[in-house]
């Protein structure tokens, strides 16, 4: 669909990268609808156990939004709805993905960038990581998307201060409120990164998607909770080859081999 979005598939683990690094990887409304292909991709793919999203180059995991399409996509508040529809949709598709995302983070990551990465369930900063949300400096009023991952994450007085000041913040400044789970020198983000997707490649595929999906259920209104899905997780994970499999391997001292099935 386009070149700025680049897609890999490499020993059961999906990449994608944002590839527009003349523009510090800004995600234009092209970019997006790759991005939401990408995922159906790897959500229907059985040999894809986990996901990594990240930045072309040295410079940025995402900018936020390609400014140079807000005067043909977002002049107003009906062209910004129709815009918003496109990128939440694909932002919400992401969030639904069942399998373990990580986002990979150099750089800029800052705005729609920070909130594509926040739709990942773990993000590993390179120390050179940049987190900011300039919305108060465009007039730009985010989606409750958006601003729920953030209060999630960081806490809504933290919410705060990041959406009302517009200030940057370091890598370790990012660590130190949640925003990250780990940073890490440049040189060692692709190792930490592996260390972490060979881990998911081996773990049980069934084990996961419950884990993920369970913790999606625990931090939305307990009454708006889907308990159904819940007990039907724990009754899938019981009932299937893996934990057959997974009980044979521990009593046999040996590596489990699980199919997700």
């Amino acid at each position: 669909m386009t070149s700025k979005i680049l897609v890999d598939k490499r020993d059961g683990v999906g990449w994608v990268t944002i590839n527009n690094p003349a523009r510090r990887n800004a995600i234009s409304l092209e970019m997006w609808e790759a991005m939401g292909a990408a995922f159906a991709d790897f959500s229907a793919d059985g040999a894809i156990r986990c996901a990594v999203i990240h930045g072309s180059g040295d410079k940025a995991f995402a900018s936020g939004a390609d400014i140079s399409q807000f005067e043909k996509n977002r002049s107003n508040a009906a062209a910004s709805e129709a815009y918003g529809k496109i990128s939440k949709g694909v932002r919400d598709q992401i969030m639904a993905f069942d399998k373990p995302l990580v986002a990979m983070v150099r750089g800029f990551c800052m705005g729609g960038g920070l909130g594509l990465a926040m739709t990942a369930d773990m993000r590993i900063s390179a120390d050179d990581g940049v987190y900011a949300v300039p919305a108060a400096r465009l007039s730009i009023a985010y989606d409750a998307v958006n601003l729920g991952n953030l209060v999630h994450l960081v806490g809504p007085s933290k919410a705060k201060e990041i959406l009302l000041t517009a200030k940057r913040y370091s890598a370790a400044e990012a660590l130190q409120m949640g925003l990250v789970n780990a940073v890490v020198p440049v040189a060692e983000l692709e190792a930490a990164v592996a260390d972490i997707t060979d881990r998911l490649v081996d773990n049980a595929p069934l084990s996961m998607r419950a884990t993920k999906l369970t913790v999606n259920e625990l931090i939305r209104d307990a009454a708006l909770r889907n308990e159904e899905l819940l007990d039907s997780l724990i009754t899938t994970c019981f009932n299937s080859a893996d934990y057959t499999e997974g009980r044979k391997a521990f009593m046999e001292k040996r590596k489990p081999v699980f199919t997700g099935k």
